[in-house]
Protein backbone atom coordinates (compact mmCIF):
# COMPACT_ATOMS: atom_id res chain seq x y z
CA UNK A 1 0.00 0.00 0.00
CA UNK A 2 2.72 1.89 1.41
CA UNK A 3 4.61 1.60 -2.45
CA UNK A 4 1.37 2.33 -4.06
CA UNK A 5 1.23 5.94 -2.53
CA UNK A 6 5.00 6.57 -3.19
CA UNK A 7 4.36 5.38 -6.75
CA UNK A 8 1.33 7.79 -7.40
CA UNK A 9 3.72 10.80 -5.68
CA UNK A 10 6.29 10.38 -8.22
CA UNK A 11 3.48 9.98 -11.19
CA UNK A 12 2.34 13.50 -9.83
CA UNK A 13 4.93 14.93 -9.51
CA UNK A 14 5.77 14.32 -13.09
CA UNK A 15 2.75 15.37 -14.28
CA UNK A 16 3.36 18.81 -12.82
CA UNK A 17 7.13 18.93 -13.93
CA UNK A 18 5.56 18.15 -17.55
CA UNK A 19 2.93 20.46 -16.80
CA UNK A 20 5.27 23.47 -16.04
CA UNK A 21 7.33 22.40 -18.74
CA UNK A 22 4.79 22.78 -21.46
CA UNK A 23 3.98 26.13 -19.73
CA UNK A 24 7.27 27.49 -19.95
CA UNK A 25 6.94 26.41 -23.52
CA UNK A 26 3.98 28.65 -24.57
CA UNK A 27 5.59 31.34 -22.63
CA UNK A 28 8.68 31.01 -23.91
CA UNK A 29 6.60 31.79 -28.00
CA UNK A 30 4.01 34.26 -26.14
CA UNK A 31 5.53 38.08 -27.47
CA UNK A 32 6.08 39.96 -30.67
CA UNK A 33 1.84 40.71 -30.18
CA UNK A 34 2.91 43.14 -26.94
CA UNK A 35 5.57 44.98 -29.95
CA UNK A 36 2.90 45.71 -31.97
CA UNK A 37 0.79 46.98 -29.56
CA UNK A 38 2.84 49.23 -28.69
CA UNK A 39 1.52 51.49 -31.81
CA UNK A 40 -2.01 51.17 -29.97
CA UNK A 41 -0.56 53.32 -27.05
CA UNK A 42 1.61 56.00 -28.44
CA UNK A 43 1.38 59.53 -28.20
CA UNK A 44 -1.24 60.07 -30.67
CA UNK A 45 -3.64 58.06 -28.51
CA UNK A 46 -2.97 60.25 -25.79
CA UNK A 47 -3.95 62.99 -27.00
CA UNK A 48 -7.37 61.03 -28.63
CA UNK A 49 -8.43 59.58 -25.79
CA UNK A 50 -7.56 62.47 -22.98
CA UNK A 51 -9.39 64.68 -25.43
CA UNK A 52 -12.41 62.49 -25.72
CA UNK A 53 -12.86 61.86 -22.21
CA UNK A 54 -12.31 65.93 -20.98
CA UNK A 55 -15.00 67.30 -23.49
CA UNK A 56 -17.87 64.25 -23.19
CA UNK A 57 -17.08 62.40 -20.58
CA UNK A 58 -18.00 58.38 -21.27
CA UNK A 59 -19.94 59.18 -24.40
CA UNK A 60 -17.33 57.98 -26.79
CA UNK A 61 -15.91 54.34 -24.43
CA UNK A 62 -17.65 52.48 -27.05
CA UNK A 63 -15.65 53.65 -29.61
CA UNK A 64 -12.36 52.61 -27.97
CA UNK A 65 -14.24 48.69 -27.24
CA UNK A 66 -15.01 48.78 -31.37
CA UNK A 67 -11.50 49.34 -32.03
CA UNK A 68 -9.63 47.07 -29.98
CA UNK A 69 -12.00 43.97 -31.06
CA UNK A 70 -11.18 45.09 -34.88
CA UNK A 71 -7.30 45.20 -34.23
CA UNK A 72 -7.71 42.11 -32.10
CA UNK A 73 -8.42 40.19 -35.43
CA UNK A 74 -6.35 42.27 -37.94
CA UNK A 75 -3.54 41.81 -35.63
CA UNK A 76 -3.79 37.95 -35.58
CA UNK A 77 -4.28 37.74 -39.54
CA UNK A 78 -1.20 39.64 -39.87
CA UNK A 79 0.86 37.81 -37.30
CA UNK A 80 -0.45 34.36 -39.46
CA UNK A 81 0.52 35.21 -42.83
CA UNK A 82 4.54 35.43 -41.34
CA UNK A 83 3.60 31.77 -39.38
CA UNK A 84 2.24 30.06 -42.55
CA UNK A 85 4.23 31.58 -44.97
CA UNK A 86 7.34 32.51 -43.58
CA UNK A 87 7.34 35.67 -44.98
CA UNK A 88 6.64 39.60 -43.75
CA UNK A 89 3.14 41.06 -45.50
CA UNK A 90 5.15 43.52 -47.73
CA UNK A 91 6.52 40.69 -48.86
CA UNK A 92 4.16 38.66 -50.38
CA UNK A 93 2.39 41.91 -51.79
CA UNK A 94 5.88 42.46 -53.32
CA UNK A 95 6.35 39.29 -55.39
CA UNK A 96 2.63 39.67 -56.42
CA UNK A 97 3.13 43.27 -58.11
CA UNK A 98 4.99 44.26 -61.18
CA UNK A 99 7.57 46.51 -60.50
CA UNK A 100 6.16 50.05 -61.13
CA UNK A 101 3.12 49.08 -58.69
CA UNK A 102 5.37 48.08 -56.22
CA UNK A 103 7.17 51.05 -56.15
CA UNK A 104 3.98 53.32 -55.78
CA UNK A 105 3.34 50.60 -53.12
CA UNK A 106 6.37 51.22 -51.33
CA UNK A 107 5.87 55.12 -51.29
CA UNK A 108 2.68 55.18 -49.57
CA UNK A 109 3.84 52.69 -46.98
CA UNK A 110 7.29 54.51 -46.40
CA UNK A 111 4.97 57.90 -45.99
CA UNK A 112 2.87 56.21 -43.83
CA UNK A 113 5.26 55.13 -41.48
CA UNK A 114 7.10 58.75 -41.42
CA UNK A 115 3.97 60.28 -40.65
CA UNK A 116 3.65 58.22 -37.75
CA UNK A 117 7.02 58.49 -36.72
CA UNK A 118 6.57 62.04 -36.37
CA UNK A 119 3.74 61.69 -33.65
CA UNK A 120 5.92 59.39 -31.69
CA UNK A 121 8.80 61.72 -31.88
CA UNK A 122 6.82 64.57 -31.16
CA UNK A 123 5.46 63.15 -28.31
CA UNK A 124 8.53 62.30 -26.98
CA UNK A 125 9.68 65.76 -26.89
CA UNK A 126 6.54 66.98 -25.38
CA UNK A 127 7.08 64.35 -22.13
CA UNK A 128 10.56 65.48 -21.85
CA UNK A 129 9.62 69.44 -21.92
CA UNK A 130 7.05 68.51 -19.37
CA UNK A 131 9.25 66.84 -17.00
CA UNK A 132 12.36 68.62 -17.49
CA UNK A 133 11.86 71.57 -19.12
CA UNK A 134 13.74 70.70 -22.32
CA UNK A 135 13.47 72.45 -25.36
CA UNK A 136 11.11 70.72 -27.85
CA UNK A 137 13.63 70.08 -30.49
CA UNK A 138 16.47 68.94 -28.16
CA UNK A 139 13.63 66.50 -26.79
CA UNK A 140 12.89 65.16 -30.34
CA UNK A 141 16.93 64.28 -30.28
CA UNK A 142 17.24 62.70 -27.23
CA UNK A 143 14.36 60.67 -27.87
CA UNK A 144 15.59 59.70 -31.09
CA UNK A 145 18.61 58.45 -29.37
CA UNK A 146 16.35 56.61 -26.94
CA UNK A 147 14.95 54.76 -29.80
CA UNK A 148 18.18 53.81 -31.32
CA UNK A 149 19.37 52.37 -28.20
CA UNK A 150 16.15 50.55 -27.86
CA UNK A 151 16.80 49.07 -32.33
CA UNK A 152 20.33 48.01 -30.83
CA UNK A 153 19.06 45.77 -28.29
CA UNK A 154 16.29 44.44 -31.10
CA UNK A 155 19.34 43.75 -33.39
CA UNK A 156 20.63 41.28 -31.10
CA UNK A 157 20.07 37.82 -31.64
CA UNK A 158 18.00 36.96 -28.81
CA UNK A 159 14.51 39.46 -29.83
CA UNK A 160 12.83 38.06 -26.58
CA UNK A 161 15.23 40.78 -24.69
CA UNK A 162 13.56 43.51 -27.12
CA UNK A 163 9.95 41.77 -26.49
CA UNK A 164 10.66 41.47 -22.53
CA UNK A 165 11.93 45.22 -22.28
CA UNK A 166 9.16 46.52 -24.24
CA UNK A 167 6.74 44.90 -22.13
CA UNK A 168 8.42 45.70 -18.93
CA UNK A 169 7.91 49.99 -20.09
CA UNK A 170 4.57 49.39 -21.11
CA UNK A 171 3.57 48.11 -17.86
CA UNK A 172 4.97 50.99 -16.41
CA UNK A 173 2.48 53.11 -18.38
CA UNK A 174 -0.47 52.49 -17.14
CA UNK A 175 0.50 53.07 -13.72
CA UNK A 176 -0.81 56.79 -13.43
CA UNK A 177 -3.88 56.40 -14.74
CA UNK A 178 -4.86 52.99 -12.05
CA UNK A 179 -3.44 55.65 -9.14
CA UNK A 180 -6.10 58.33 -10.37
CA UNK A 181 -8.98 55.96 -11.00
CA UNK A 182 -7.99 54.89 -7.32
CA UNK A 183 -7.85 58.16 -6.42
CA UNK A 184 -11.29 59.17 -8.30
CA UNK A 185 -13.47 56.46 -9.46
CA UNK A 186 -15.37 56.15 -12.23
CA UNK A 187 -19.53 56.07 -11.93
CA UNK A 188 -20.60 52.05 -12.78
CA UNK A 189 -23.61 53.30 -14.34
CA UNK A 190 -22.40 56.36 -16.39
CA UNK A 191 -19.46 53.74 -18.03
CA UNK A 192 -21.86 51.55 -18.69
CA UNK A 193 -23.96 54.34 -20.49
CA UNK A 194 -20.72 54.93 -22.54
CA UNK A 195 -20.88 51.58 -24.20
CA UNK A 196 -24.30 52.14 -25.63
CA UNK A 197 -22.73 53.36 -29.43
CA UNK A 198 -24.16 56.86 -30.15
CA UNK A 199 -22.84 60.75 -30.99
CA UNK A 200 -23.83 63.98 -29.99
CA UNK A 201 -22.89 66.50 -32.75
CA UNK A 202 -20.32 66.36 -35.32
CA UNK A 203 -17.02 67.33 -32.98
CA UNK A 204 -17.56 63.82 -31.11
CA UNK A 205 -18.16 61.78 -34.67
CA UNK A 206 -14.95 63.96 -35.46
CA UNK A 207 -13.19 62.59 -32.30
CA UNK A 208 -14.70 58.84 -32.74
CA UNK A 209 -13.34 59.12 -36.14
CA UNK A 210 -9.64 60.07 -35.28
CA UNK A 211 -9.97 57.21 -32.00
CA UNK A 212 -11.40 54.54 -34.74
CA UNK A 213 -9.16 55.10 -37.70
CA UNK A 214 -5.69 55.85 -35.96
CA UNK A 215 -6.49 52.41 -33.83
CA UNK A 216 -5.26 50.25 -36.46
CA UNK A 217 -2.26 51.14 -37.79
CA UNK A 218 -0.80 50.39 -41.66
CA UNK A 219 2.61 49.88 -40.19
CA UNK A 220 1.75 47.84 -37.43
CA UNK A 221 0.15 45.31 -39.77
CA UNK A 222 2.65 45.15 -42.00
CA UNK A 223 5.20 44.50 -38.53
CA UNK A 224 3.37 42.04 -36.86
CA UNK A 225 3.80 39.52 -39.57
CA UNK A 226 7.83 40.26 -39.76
CA UNK A 227 7.76 40.02 -36.16
CA UNK A 228 6.29 36.50 -35.95
CA UNK A 229 7.92 35.74 -38.48
CA UNK A 230 11.60 36.69 -37.33
CA UNK A 231 10.65 35.36 -33.59
CA UNK A 232 9.08 31.52 -34.90
CA UNK A 233 11.60 31.45 -37.56
CA UNK A 234 10.14 29.10 -40.32
CA UNK A 235 7.26 26.69 -38.63
CA UNK A 236 6.99 23.10 -39.58
CA UNK A 237 3.95 22.28 -40.86
CA UNK A 238 3.35 20.04 -38.07
CA UNK A 239 3.16 22.77 -35.88
CA UNK A 240 1.72 25.29 -37.65
CA UNK A 241 -1.29 24.94 -35.62
CA UNK A 242 -0.25 25.09 -32.53
CA UNK A 243 1.76 28.26 -33.37
CA UNK A 244 -1.42 29.59 -34.53
CA UNK A 245 -3.53 29.02 -30.94
CA UNK A 246 -0.39 30.41 -29.37
CA UNK A 247 -0.43 33.52 -31.50
CA UNK A 248 -4.45 34.34 -30.86
CA UNK A 249 -3.38 33.74 -27.44
CA UNK A 250 -0.45 36.30 -27.60
CA UNK A 251 -2.28 38.94 -29.70
CA UNK A 252 -5.66 38.77 -27.22
CA UNK A 253 -3.49 39.36 -24.63
CA UNK A 254 -1.68 41.96 -25.95
CA UNK A 255 -4.72 43.73 -27.14
CA UNK A 256 -6.81 43.24 -23.97
CA UNK A 257 -3.77 45.17 -22.67
CA UNK A 258 -3.48 48.04 -24.99
CA UNK A 259 -7.24 48.22 -24.62
CA UNK A 260 -7.22 48.89 -20.97
CA UNK A 261 -4.94 51.28 -21.15
CA UNK A 262 -7.14 53.39 -24.18
CA UNK A 263 -9.75 52.82 -22.27
CA UNK A 264 -8.38 53.95 -18.72
CA UNK A 265 -6.86 57.48 -20.71
CA UNK A 266 -10.56 57.86 -22.00
CA UNK A 267 -12.09 56.96 -18.00
CA UNK A 268 -9.70 58.95 -15.84
CA UNK A 269 -10.16 62.16 -18.11
CA UNK A 270 -14.01 61.35 -18.09
CA UNK A 271 -14.13 61.40 -13.92
CA UNK A 272 -11.63 63.61 -13.44
CA UNK A 273 -10.81 66.31 -16.02
CA UNK A 274 -14.57 66.57 -17.63
CA UNK A 275 -15.17 70.47 -18.70
CA UNK A 276 -12.13 71.79 -17.51
CA UNK A 277 -9.93 74.24 -19.88
CA UNK A 278 -7.37 74.16 -21.62
CA UNK A 279 -7.35 70.10 -22.17
CA UNK A 280 -6.84 70.33 -25.92
CA UNK A 281 -2.70 70.02 -25.46
CA UNK A 282 -0.85 67.14 -23.74
CA UNK A 283 0.61 69.97 -22.03
CA UNK A 284 -2.96 71.22 -20.79
CA UNK A 285 -4.02 67.60 -19.93
CA UNK A 286 -0.39 67.48 -17.41
CA UNK A 287 -1.24 70.87 -15.54
CA UNK A 288 -5.16 69.79 -15.49
CA UNK A 289 -4.51 66.25 -14.08
CA UNK A 290 -2.31 67.98 -11.54
CA UNK A 291 -4.85 70.73 -10.71
CA UNK A 292 -7.63 68.27 -10.36
CA UNK A 293 -6.13 65.14 -8.89
CA UNK A 294 -2.22 65.75 -7.78
CA UNK A 295 1.18 66.52 -9.15
CA UNK A 296 1.74 62.82 -8.96
CA UNK A 297 -0.81 61.86 -11.25
CA UNK A 298 0.50 64.40 -13.35
CA UNK A 299 3.97 63.22 -13.37
CA UNK A 300 3.25 59.67 -13.90
CA UNK A 301 1.21 60.77 -17.20
CA UNK A 302 3.81 62.75 -18.58
CA UNK A 303 6.37 59.70 -17.63
CA UNK A 304 3.55 57.28 -19.73
CA UNK A 305 3.75 59.65 -22.19
CA UNK A 306 7.79 60.03 -22.47
CA UNK A 307 8.21 55.46 -22.70
CA UNK A 308 5.13 55.70 -24.78
CA UNK A 309 7.43 57.67 -27.75
CA UNK A 310 10.68 56.06 -26.76
CA UNK A 311 9.43 52.95 -27.31
CA UNK A 312 6.21 53.62 -30.20
CA UNK A 313 9.10 55.33 -32.56
CA UNK A 314 11.74 52.34 -32.34
CA UNK A 315 8.56 50.20 -33.16
CA UNK A 316 8.05 52.91 -36.12
CA UNK A 317 11.77 52.26 -37.18
CA UNK A 318 11.40 48.39 -37.48
CA UNK A 319 7.62 48.75 -39.66
CA UNK A 320 9.79 50.96 -41.93
CA UNK A 321 12.73 48.45 -42.44
CA UNK A 322 9.98 45.63 -42.97
CA UNK A 323 8.39 47.80 -45.90
CA UNK A 324 11.73 48.29 -47.66
CA UNK A 325 13.37 45.13 -47.13
CA UNK A 326 9.75 43.48 -48.27
CA UNK A 327 8.89 45.80 -51.51
CA UNK A 328 12.56 46.75 -52.06
CA UNK A 329 14.01 43.47 -51.45
CA UNK A 330 17.02 46.29 -50.22
CA UNK A 331 17.72 46.92 -46.71
CA UNK A 332 19.49 49.63 -45.09
CA UNK A 333 20.32 49.81 -41.25
CA UNK A 334 18.24 50.60 -38.87
CA UNK A 335 20.21 53.50 -37.30
CA UNK A 336 20.81 55.28 -41.42
CA UNK A 337 16.78 55.07 -41.34
CA UNK A 338 16.33 56.50 -37.74
CA UNK A 339 18.66 59.53 -38.53
CA UNK A 340 16.73 59.74 -41.89
CA UNK A 341 13.09 59.28 -40.83
CA UNK A 342 13.89 61.61 -37.53
CA UNK A 343 14.54 64.71 -40.25
CA UNK A 344 10.72 64.98 -40.53
CA UNK A 345 9.84 65.02 -36.61
CA UNK A 346 12.37 67.64 -36.42
CA UNK A 347 12.16 69.84 -38.24
CA UNK A 348 7.77 70.30 -37.18
CA UNK A 349 9.58 70.87 -33.84
CA UNK A 350 12.07 73.29 -35.07
CA UNK A 351 9.62 75.63 -37.21
CA UNK A 352 7.64 75.99 -34.09
CA UNK A 353 4.12 74.13 -35.30
CA UNK A 354 2.17 73.30 -32.76
CA UNK A 355 2.95 69.81 -31.20
CA UNK A 356 -0.63 68.60 -30.32
CA UNK A 357 -2.02 69.69 -33.87
CA UNK A 358 1.26 68.17 -35.61
CA UNK A 359 0.51 64.70 -34.12
CA UNK A 360 -3.56 65.19 -34.86
CA UNK A 361 -2.33 65.97 -38.97
CA UNK A 362 -0.04 62.65 -38.44
CA UNK A 363 -2.84 60.44 -37.44
CA UNK A 364 -4.78 61.79 -41.09
CA UNK A 365 -1.60 60.80 -42.70
CA UNK A 366 -2.04 57.48 -41.53
CA UNK A 367 -6.12 57.06 -42.63
CA UNK A 368 -4.33 57.04 -46.36
CA UNK A 369 -2.87 53.81 -45.73
CA UNK A 370 -5.54 51.76 -44.35
CA UNK A 371 -6.82 50.46 -47.15
CA UNK A 372 -3.60 49.42 -48.44
CA UNK A 373 -2.47 47.41 -45.87
CA UNK A 374 -6.00 45.82 -44.86
CA UNK A 375 -7.17 44.71 -48.33
CA UNK A 376 -4.28 42.72 -49.62
CA UNK A 377 -4.07 41.16 -45.93
CA UNK A 378 -8.10 40.00 -46.62
CA UNK A 379 -7.10 38.98 -50.09
CA UNK A 380 -3.51 36.64 -48.76
CA UNK A 381 -5.16 35.33 -45.98
CA UNK A 382 -7.89 34.43 -47.76
CA UNK A 383 -6.13 32.70 -50.86
CA UNK A 384 -5.68 28.79 -50.80
CA UNK A 385 -2.86 28.94 -52.96
CA UNK A 386 -1.07 31.09 -50.17
CA UNK A 387 -2.27 30.17 -46.88
CA UNK A 388 -3.32 26.26 -47.86
CA UNK A 389 -5.60 24.66 -45.20
CA UNK A 390 -4.90 27.90 -42.88
CA UNK A 391 -6.95 29.70 -45.15
CA UNK A 392 -9.36 32.11 -43.57
CA UNK A 393 -12.94 31.07 -43.02
CA UNK A 394 -15.71 32.81 -44.99
CA UNK A 395 -17.18 35.07 -42.43
CA UNK A 396 -13.50 35.94 -41.57
CA UNK A 397 -13.14 37.57 -44.85
CA UNK A 398 -15.98 39.24 -45.11
CA UNK A 399 -15.33 40.48 -41.58
CA UNK A 400 -11.53 42.18 -42.59
CA UNK A 401 -12.99 43.46 -45.52
CA UNK A 402 -15.98 45.45 -43.98
CA UNK A 403 -13.08 46.51 -40.89
CA UNK A 404 -11.25 47.86 -44.19
CA UNK A 405 -14.51 49.67 -45.63
CA UNK A 406 -15.35 51.08 -42.11
CA UNK A 407 -12.20 52.13 -41.45
CA UNK A 408 -11.65 53.73 -44.71
CA UNK A 409 -15.12 55.42 -44.62
CA UNK A 410 -14.36 56.64 -41.24
CA UNK A 411 -11.27 58.33 -42.20
CA UNK A 412 -12.16 60.42 -44.95
CA UNK A 413 -14.97 61.54 -43.01
CA UNK A 414 -12.41 62.25 -40.68
CA UNK A 415 -10.44 64.47 -43.54
CA UNK A 416 -13.75 66.12 -44.93
CA UNK A 417 -14.71 67.20 -41.44
CA UNK A 418 -11.24 68.31 -40.44
CA UNK A 419 -10.95 70.66 -43.48
CA UNK A 420 -14.53 71.97 -43.35
CA UNK A 421 -13.57 73.09 -39.64
CA UNK A 422 -10.56 75.34 -40.82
Amino acid sequence: MRAWGESALVCSKKKAVIMVQKTRNVLALLGPAFVAAVAYVDPGNFAANFSAGAKYGFLLLWVLVVANLMAMMVQYLSAKVGIVTGKSLPEVVGEKLPRPARLMYWAQAEMVAVACDIAEIVGGAIALNILFDIPLIVGGIITGIVSMVLLLVYGHRKKQYFERLVIAMMCIIPIGFIVGLFMQPADPIQLAGGLIPRFAGQETLLLATAMLGATIMPHVVYLHSALARDRHGKVETSLVKKYLRITRVDVGIAMVFAGGVNISMLVLAATALQGQADTDSLQGIFHALGNSLSPVVAYLFAIALLISGFVSTSVGSQAGAVIMQGLLNRKISLFARRLITIIPALAVLAFGIDPTQALIVSQIGLSFGVPFALIPLAMITSSRRIMGVHINQKWVTIAVAGIAGIVSLLNLALIGLTLLSQ
